[in-house]
C-alpha cells in the first residue's frame, strides 16, 4: 500500500492509501510520525498509524471537553465514541485518569453540591442525576453521607424564596406542588413543608 498525504484547511493533514482518502490528522502528529509520500507500508504499519491518530484525537477531545466542565468517566467515554473507536477512547481516558484530570469521586462531590445548593433538588433526585452520569453507587453513597440533607427544610426555603407569590395565583398551589415534584420531592415531604410553614390546608 502506497501512502501519500495532502494538506487540508488549517493544520489538517489528509492521509491516502493508493490515492484513496482514508483518515485526517494534524500537522503536529504528522511531523512526529512523518512517512514520506510514496512509501510502501504494510497493513500492520497502517493499522498502528491509524491507532495512534485516533488516540491523539481522543486525547485532544478529552482535553477540550474537560476545559468546558468536569465530566464523569462515563460521560467522557460516550462523547469520545462519537468520533473514535473504543480502544482509543479507553487509552485516552486512562491517560487522563492517571494524570488526575478525570476523577469520579471529585466530580460526584461537585455535582452533588451544585444540584443541592444551586438547583435545590431532593436527595433522591440528586442520586438519580449521579447515576445518569455513570457514577457508581458506592461513590454516590459515600458522597451523600458527607451532607446533612433535610428535604422538608429545602422545600420550605424554596417556597419562601421562590414560590410564595405563586401560591396566591389561580391554581397556584397545584403549580407549586408540581414544580417541587419535578425537583424530586415526594408528596408527603411537600405536605409536611406546607404544614411547617402554616400555609392553608394542603
Amino acid at each position: 500500500m502506497i501512502i501519500t498525504h495532502q494538506r487540508g484547511r488549517g493544520n489538517k493533514i489528509h492521509l491516502l492509501l493508493d490515492n484513496e482518502y482514508k483518515i485526517t490528522t494534524d500537522e503536529n502528529f504528522w511531523l512526529d510520525n512523518y512517512i514520506a509520500d510514496g512509501t510502501d507500508i504494510s497493513e500492520e504499519e497502517w493499522e498502528n498509524l491509524v491507532s495512534e491518530i485516533n488516540y491523539k484525537k481522543a486525547l485532544n477531545k478529552c482535553g477540550e471537553l474537560l476545559s468546558q466542565r468536569e465530566h464523569s468517566v462515563k460521560e467522557i467515554k460516550q462523547k469520545l465514541l462519537r468520533t473514535v473507536d473504543e480502544k482509543s477512547a479507553d487509552r485516552a481516558i486512562n491517560r487522563y485518569l492517571e494524570a488526575g484530570y478525570l476523577d469520579d469521586e471529585h466530580f460526584c462531590k461537585s455535582l452533588v453540591e451544585y444540584l443541592y445548593n444551586s438547583k435545590r433538588y431532593s436527595t433522591n433526585h440528586i442520586k438519580q442525576e449521579c447515576y445518569k452520569r455513570g457514577i457508581n453507587s458506592e461513590i454516590i453513597n459515600i458522597t451523600l453521607e458527607e451532607y446533612e440533607f433535610d428535604n422538608i427544610n429545602t422545600i420550605c426555603e424554596l417556597i419562601e424564596n421562590k414560590y410564595i407569590s405563586k401560591l396566591s395565583q389561580e391554581r397556584g398551589k397545584e403549580k407549586v406542588i408540581a414544580a417541587l415534584q419535578r425537583k424530586g420531592f415526594s408528596y408527603y415531604d411537600i405536605k409536611d413543608a406546607f404544614c411547617r410553614l402554616d400555609l392553608d390546608e394542603f
